[in-house]
């Protein structure tokens, strides 16, 4: 028997820290590291930082973070705190219900990271999956609402009926009415918010009575249909009065109401939006749930997001991609029809799926139950002698109990179950998909009554009104009645999901979107009941996880960020920026500043910047950018001068867009300050600085963070998003509120920007746990690694695609703008076939054409490996090669592997073969990959046929078969 030499023994404790979870977040170990290094040409990683980060913003001191644990104690620390949650039956309603997400959409799509992991789909060839399914959530969207077109989701209800005001105000040309009508039967965090965004820009909202109100000076109106406490409205005579005043009507509608409801479109509406969150989507305590946008044709060019529409490819076979994008954010920025641009897709993915799964059939079947359910309770406190205030509706039973609401409502927590307090004298119950006999008998028992459910249920009236009974079919299109078998529907979803490239191919280099690793570790909480199972507005008493979480999670972003308080409620980054736009304006306002609306934007800035200012009330000025990509101190020194007393905000992506850490960004800081304006930061590029500098200490007053960039939220294919606030001590009482919970935010605030307290609560445990598990050394080394990452790709890279800017030491920051103009002027080959070549690689294209047209935007992220960073060099060097080819002549210039791609299997396997280059070149430039080669299912898409022949719903099964 041998025996281990002490001395050379390892402690428990060593052996338990060793796999840490920075080791397996971060790509290349400290081997490659020093590779890496070698060929960029410096001795060491923090000589790389030192000479690429500007001294004067530079942390001294490490941050001050809990030290990082395990990926099971960290899961298990988390667990705890989740169970203290109380999950109890919620019948709260309020837009927001139980609901049952079947285990194949659960496992196949929401734990899949084949969806979750995947970029918006700017890149259609390579996007044909989730586009398809985005497809059929508009398809779902216009046959339950009647209407002709409808876009592929947005970020909550609240938000839809906001941008359906601002679109009816831009559409109504009849009208120039500056008043907006509420319908006093809306949620009120829909009345909230929907306030909120009109203040700015000067439209006067009036809570009423759509049937009753003055219409004198209004534009527009929303109805609830069916109301916050269950009413269904005469839909049909609000519309008719108001088009006879020419005024727009946008209906806010329960979809699965309309599965039994007339669809407002059938009635004359002009807009009909709402949430799709009880179409298997989780409570999550607020969110991340997806909203939906209808209207008519002829308003189709000023819907806000984004549209799925139908096209072809060069070949004329069937393919998808985003449509109508010159009304978006990233082209038309201050002129864009809104600033959104993550908008909830994997949660729409996931409700489209939910219809595909229960069919029209199904569909109604659960809408009919829930509404005979709701019909049982009220005949049940009819009986017992309480008064029902509405004698029509769908779900939502309102009852009237003079003094006595508390006591109904402590008598149902009493027994599980959240009721809705309308009033002192009102209570209400909205039923749901998981509604069951006993929860009824409970409802019941709480106000005093027994009843015999059996007797009551043989003889219960339908309460719908016969005049809105829904006579016209559910969800019509073939791909609602096609996957009923689960075996189909899996093999479905396998199909759609094979169509794309996510993380889980290869990586995926977009600069500006940070695509980094979103570890299983960090997904698995939000599944946890615990946290999905909480309703926004439940007692506090039920959600002190939540809160316990949330408080942790806004320290650690405080101390990251440099700023004095955060708010987590802004559910994308445009929705941030808006946030810390608005906190300005009520800045100034509380100072008396009320002329001071001038925002100051780079030329190279997000699109979003530009269309959130014009949200936020403010007239934007352009300040132009060197030719070192820097901001031009001089041309900004004039803008502020010549705007001084007018100006509210400059608002300054740091690093900048063009991918460099500017050397003046405290020069630039104090000159607006002195001129009595405030900096936001845009944080989309916060990645380059945690750990390393914080934006709260170099001068910035306002920042909000991309939670599903650099805090490793997934994208989703374009959401779920978060995109908190972080602000100085003097903006804190501006940041948003809302007014179902006065602990939200301060009573000082614009009011809400999201439709929950905490937006979207649900996917918060994301980031909570990578901060855990990275710790204050892990995350400076994530930064530190982005950074190395991004120089090797610029080093490998220059002799071939020139770096167009660098900072002042010659280095890049997380991101690289390789001009591919060059090429262009020597070969003819342009930035498009680049990106479309890529995809025969196996790649998903960087940023095309922003900041600057003709260029490629690289950011690799520090998750990825150094193989995976050499693979895709070397396709872009061995890219350079065959533009090289079609220079010499050897290739024509109208018949090559770059500008004849991409290459789909079925043109690569065509029996004739005329093309000047082998099938091998077309399918396999990249022979050491041959065996996991991605084939995409379509040829380069013609867009420009897809927006003069707009189709934005299914069109029939067979012709899109695309394999």
């Amino acid at each position: 028997m041998s025996t281990q030499n002490p001395s050379t023994a390892h402690s428990l404790a060593d052996l338990h820290d060793r796999d840490t979870f920075e080791s397996r977040h971060i790509g290349p170990p400290d081997s490659e590291r020093q590779q890496m290094l070698d060929v960029i040409g410096v001795e060491s990683i923090e000589e790389l930082v030192d000479r690429t980060v500007p001294d004067d913003i530079r942390m001294s001191e490490a941050l001050d973070l809990p030290e990082p644990v395990g990926q099971l104690d960290a899961q298990v620390e988390l667990k705890s705190i989740a169970e203290t949650n109380q999950p109890v039956v919620s019948l709260i309603g309020m837009g927001y219900h139980e609901t049952v997400t079947p285990p194949v959409i659960r496992r196949n799509i929401m734990e899949n990271p084949g969806w979750y992991t995947a970029y918006t789909p700017y890149q259609p060839e390579i996007s044909q999956g989730r586009l398809e399914a985005l497809l059929n959530f508009q398809t779902m969207v216009i046959e339950l609402s009647g209407m002709e077109v409808a876009n592929a989701s947005l970020l909550d209800e609240p938000t839809a009926v906001a941008e359906s005001m601002t679109m009816l105000q831009r559409v109504n040309r009849k009208n120039e009415g500056t008043k907006f009508i509420i319908d006093r039967g809306c949620h009120p965090q829909t009345i909230a918010v929907a306030e909120t965004r009109a203040k700015p820009i000067d439209i006067t909202t009036v809570v009423d009575d759509p049937l009753t109100a003055d219409l004198e000076g209004v534009f527009g109106l929303v109805v609830q249909y069916p109301a916050t406490t269950g009413a269904i409205t005469d839909l049909g005579a609000i519309i008719n009065r108001a088009h006879q005043a020419d005024v727009l009507v946008a209906v806010s509608a329960d979809p699965l109401a309309l599965a039994v409801l007339t669809p407002p479109g059938e009635l004359g509406a002009d807009v009909v939006v709402g949430s799709t969150q009880r179409f298997g989507v989780p409570m999550g305590f607020g969110g991340p749930h997806a909203a939906y946008f209808a209207t008519r044709e002829q308003f189709q060019r000023s819907l806000p997001g984004r549209v799925v529409g139908v096209s072809v490819d060069v070949h004329n076979k069937p393919a998808l991609r985003l449509a109508l994008q010159t009304r978006e954010q990233h082209i038309r920025r201050e002129k864009a029809t809104s600033n959104i641009c993550t908008s909830q897709v994997l949660l729409a993915v996931m409700a489209s799926f939910f219809a595909i799964y229960h069919g029209p059939r199904g569909l109604r079947g659960i809408a009919d139950r829930v509404n005979r359910l709701a019909a049982i309770v009220a005949e049940g406190l009819r009986r017992g002698g309480v008064e029902i205030v509405h004698d029509e509706f769908f779900d939502t039973v309102c009852a009237r109990v003079p003094g006595r609401a508390d006591k109904v409502m402590a008598m149902a927590l009493a027994s599980g179950v959240n009721l809705r307090r309308v009033d002192e004298n009102t209570v209400a119950a909205s039923l749901d998909q998981r509604t069951s006999r006993g929860i009824i008998e409970t409802i019941w028992q709480s106000f005093g009554i027994t009843a015999d459910l059996d007797e009551i249920e043989a003889v219960v009236a339908d309460p719908r009104p016969k005049a809105l009974r829904r006579t016209s079919p559910v969800l019509r299109h073939p791909i609602f009645k096609s996957y009923h078998s689960e075996t189909e529907l899996v093999r479905y979803m396998r199909r759609l999901v094979n169509r794309d490239i996510a993380l889980d191919r290869s990586m995926i280099p977009l600069g500006s979107c940070t695509m980094k690793l979103n570890a299983a570790t960090e997904m698995e909480p939000i599944s946890w009941p615990e946290f999905a199972s909480l309703h926004p507005f439940a007692p506090v008493q039920q959600t002190v996880g939540y809160h316990r979480m949330i408080d942790q999670l806004e320290r650690w972003l405080v101390e990251i960020t440099g700023y004095d308080r955060v708010s987590l409620q802004p559910n994308s980054g445009a929705q941030g920026e808006l946030a810390g736009l608005l906190a300005i304006r009520e800045y100034h306002r509380s100072r008396g500043d009320t002329h001071r609306d001038i925002c100051v934007i780079p030329s190279s800035a997000h699109g979003t910047n530009a269309a959130s200012a014009v949200m936020a009330g403010m007239r934007v000025v352009v300040v132009e950018c060197d030719n070192e990509g820097n901001v031009d101190v001089a041309h900004l020194d004039k803008m502020v001068s010549e705007h001084r007393e007018a100006l509210a905000a400059l608002m300054i992506t740091y690093p900048s867009t063009h991918g460099v850490f500017e050397v003046e960004i405290r020069r630039i800081c104090e000159m607006v300050h002195d001129a009595g304006g405030q900096v936001y930061l845009d944080g989309a590029n916060l990645n380059a600085m945690v750990g390393v500098a914080q934006p709260g200490k170099f001068g910035a007053d306002v920042s909000h963070l991309n939670l599903h960039k650099t805090f490793c939220i997934p994208h989703g294919g374009g959401g779920p998003g978060v995109g908190p606030i972080g602000v100085l001590e003097h903006l804190a009482p501006f940041l948003p509120n809302h007014p179902l919970n006065p602990v939200a935010g301060p009573s000082t605030g614009p009011g809400p920007i999201a439709a929950a307290p905490w937006g979207s609560a649900g996917v918060l445990a994301i980031p909570w746990m990578y901060i855990r598990m990275m710790g204050p050394d892990g995350l400076k080394h994530a930064t530190e690694v982005a950074i190395l990452n991004a120089n090797y790709i610029a080093s490998r890279l220059d002799p071939y695609y020139p770096v167009l800017y660098k900072g002042a030491d010659g280095f890049v920051a997380h991101e690289c703008i390789l001009d591919t103009r060059v090429l262009r002027d020597d070969t003819g080959i342009t930035v498009d076939d680049l990106a479309k070549r890529l995809i025969d690689y196996g790649f998903h294209a960087p940023t095309m054409s922003f900041p600057v047209a003709g260029t490629l935007m690289v950011e690799p992220t520090e998750s990825e490996s150094l193989a995976e960073i050499d693979r895709f060099c070397d396709a872009m060097i061995a890219m350079h090669a065959e533009a090289m080819r079609v220079k010499s002549g050897e290739w024509p210039a109208d018949d090559n592997p770059l500008v004849n791609a991409p290459h789909p299997a079925e043109v690569v396997t065509t029996d004739e073969w005329t093309h000047p280059y082998s099938r091998r070149v077309a399918a396999h430039p990249e022979m050491a990959t041959a065996g996991n080669k991605y084939w995409p299912p379509v040829s380069r898409i013609d867009g420009v046929f897809g927006d003069r022949n707009l189709v934005c719903s299914c069109p029939p099964m067979e012709l899109l078969a695309l394999g």
